[in-house]
């Protein structure tokens, strides 16, 4: 592929220049609207590193043990998970974006009662609720923008969408630190009200946003999918050829995935290809949050205190400026995911963050053997450096990856499959964290240690290469000859009825053309 051209139907086409294209400009600003429900919930991850700071906060609900914070924390990964299995359900049926602003609607009410909260368990009520509406909400926000932007776009938009969190974590940790100076309850009940802001602004500016062409195509909404794909792909011309080959390569690929696969969960295990995404799915939701990530998410003050840091002015402080450090690496990867590619990515990430783990490890033991200010700053260092690790892998590329190896028809199945798996390690990390810090301390994170070895070789063995290929076409690099690709519907549906072609051969052969193609793209 040329420097200025892009891969897709198997031909080479000229790269466009975004900002002159005004539709197309239009549609990335708007598109904003979606983006913002990562940083909704980035915005929760430091509220609640703010929150155990602000001493006002810490008198209202009776300086919560470390089993009470764990509980409160994890309420909303628990919230998340008992909307699983309306998930899917509301991005296919109803579409993707009024599955966003179902999610946000219901995220009002959490907000709601958090902010009324004058009992730890109305606090945590509050907490589940919103857990469930960002459940549903992100279920839905990363599709529509992966399936609305260009193809040549795809990469970095998805891949910035999850990095977001950290815009949120960003104003989250630095509004906690402005109200903290503030006099009894509104220290804490301010930071909690500016949380229903991003869902107010989605709910009313998501309309502001094109439904997603491959939505519609399913529906049978065919002329409503092309006009979008033209207006915004070539600027109003539905007779450019970029258009044409995007429409008819989609239209035919859910064609074909709607005759020959049954709308069931059973679909995600039932071929070779399949459980081969299955299996980086359920491994990239736990590994997002089973990094050690979740421990200085939720609870950097617990770990600051275990290095003698334990000023709440100071606290609040430290994690600000951790937010800049975390929003500037993760966006600033996303343009290098289809330079560098996704397997290089994960595989430096992976090595990066042991060593960084290691480094932090170590740090904490000698501080707890003889405490120093050099033990102490060394190892805010090394967390620093941890995030930036973290960020190359497992910050944008959660959601951008996770929804471009999964075909269409299972495309929401799939992410509510690793959304939830992220809730449940999110679940087990709240909850379980403050604990095993508050009694074992620096030797808890021995155990993260082996888990990153672990991750490392997973990643290795399972996660293949995607990068510049076009949504439809990834299906590829996991079902081999049998992948379905609209533009060879004639072929495939031929292979599909008769077998008579060389995927057949091969197994015939005893040699399984998915794991084949699987073993070419890593290598």
């Amino acid at each position: 592929m040329g420097k200025d051209t892009f891969t897709l139907a198997g031909q080479e086409w000229p790269k466009v220049t975004w900002w002159k294209m005004k539709n197309m400009n239009v549609l990335y600003i708007t598109l904003w609207a979606a983006m913002l429900t990562s940083a909704t919930n980035g915005y929760d991850g430091s509220l609640m590193n703010g929150l155990e700071a602000i001493q006002a906060w810490l008198d209202d609900y009776n300086n919560p043990s470390s089993s009470t914070l764990g509980l409160i924390t994890a309420s909303m990964s628990i919230g998340s998970m008992l909307a699983i299995p309306f998930v899917p359900y509301t991005a296919d049926i109803l579409g993707r974006r009024t599955g966003v602003v179902i999610g946000c609607s219901i995220m009002l009410v959490g907000v709601a009662l958090i902010c009324i909260g004058f009992h730890v368990a109305l606090f945590i009520v509050g907490r589940l609720i919103l857990g469930f509406g960002i459940a549903i909400a992100q279920g839905c926000a990363p599709l529509l923008i992966a399936e609305l932007v260009h193809p040549q776009h795809r990469a970095v938009y998805s891949t910035i969408y999850n990095t977001l969190w950290y815009l949120g974590s960003l104003i989250g940790s630095w509004v906690s630190y402005g109200t903290s100076n503030m006099d009894g309850q509104w220290a804490w009940r301010v930071p909690c009200m500016l949380q229903a802001i991003p869902s107010l602004v989605q709910i009313v500016m998501i309309w502001t946003v094109p439904e997603s062409p491959r939505w519609l195509i399913s529906k049978g909404r065919q002329a409503q999918a092309k006009a979008i794909l033209a207006k915004y792909h070539a600027q109003g011309d539905d007779t450019d050829a970029l258009v044409n080959v995007e429409f008819n390569e989609i239209q035919q690929t859910i064609s074909l995935e709607q005759e020959y696969e049954k709308n069931a969960w059973s679909e995600l295990w039932a071929t070779p290809g399949n459980r081969h995404r299955l299996i980086i799915l359920v491994s990239i939701g736990f590994f997002s949050q089973w990094s050690g990530n979740g421990i200085v998410s939720y609870y950097l003050p617990k770990v600051l205190d275990l290095i003698g840091v334990k000023n709440h002015k100071t606290q609040l402080e430290i994690n600000g400026y951790l937010s800049v450090v975390q929003l500037v690496s993760g966006v600033g990867m996303c343009f290098f995911v289809d330079k560098v590619g996704r397997r290089p990515l994960f595989l430096t990430s992976c090595a990066g963050m042991l060593l960084m783990f290691i480094s932090t490890t170590i740090g904490l033991a000698r501080y707890d053997a003889a405490p120093t200010d050099a033990a102490a700053n060394t190892v805010i260092v090394f967390i620093f450096l941890y995030y930036i690790f973290y960020n190359l892998g497992f910050s944008g590329l959660l959601v951008s990856y996770s929804t471009e190896i999964l075909p269409y028809r299972i495309r929401a199945k799939g992410m509510t499959v690793m959304f939830f798996c992220v809730d449940l390690s999110l679940w087990f990390n709240q909850y379980v964290n403050p604990v095993a810090l508050s009694h074992i301390k620096w030797k808890y994170y021995l155990v993260y240690v082996v888990w990153l070895a672990f991750e490392g070789t997973v990643v290795y063995l399972y996660y293949i290469e995607t990068k510049n290929t076009p949504l439809e076409e990834i299906c590829k690099f996991f079902d081999g000859d049998t992948a379905m690709v609209g533009g060879d519907a004639a072929t495939h549906k031929a292979r599909h009825l008769t077998g008579d072609d060389d995927a057949a051969g091969e197994a015939s052969a005893g040699i399984d053309t998915s794991e084949k193609a699987t073993a070419e793209r890593i290598a």
